[in-house]
């Protein structure tokens, strides 16, 4: 067993505090936030009940990923009206560059914070 897949393996719990398994081995019947959504499932407020870690040998950072049970995980809260509305216009604001006023069609990027269109206008007053 290498140092690093037995620093990932804890099944009882005794080192981080929670049963810790090595990427990609975790038993049945637990899953991620992402792999219960598929599934049409939330953790429905349920703790933590298992982690994966994994270890990257050349930067030496952990990365965990947080495991639910899958028999408590509760169903997903249908969509209402009034949510759709504000996520159609919290969209909209994303899509909306603040100097121009226009909506683009797309996510304006963070780091620019304008439309492609308002950095050329930007780049030729500068030359």
């Amino acid at each position: 067993m290498s140092a690093v897949y037995g620093k990932c393996f804890d099944p009882t719990g005794a080192r981080y505090g929670v049963p810790t398994y090595p990427w990609r081995l975790a038993p049945d019947g637990y899953a991620t936030r992402r792999q219960l959504r598929v599934k049409g499932l939330r953790p429905g407020g349920q703790p933590i009940a298992a982690q994966l870690m994994r270890v990257n040998r050349r930067r030496g950072n952990v990365r965990v990923a947080y495991l639910y049970r899958e028999d408590l995980a509760k169903p997903v809260r249908p969509m209402t009206s009034r949510k759709w509305g504000a996520l159609a216009l919290a969209m909209l604001a994303r899509r909306t560059c603040p100097s121009c006023r226009i909506d683009v069609g797309y996510c304006i990027p963070r780091s620019y914070g304008i439309c492609g269109l308002c950095i050329a206008l930007e780049e030729q007053r500068a030359a």
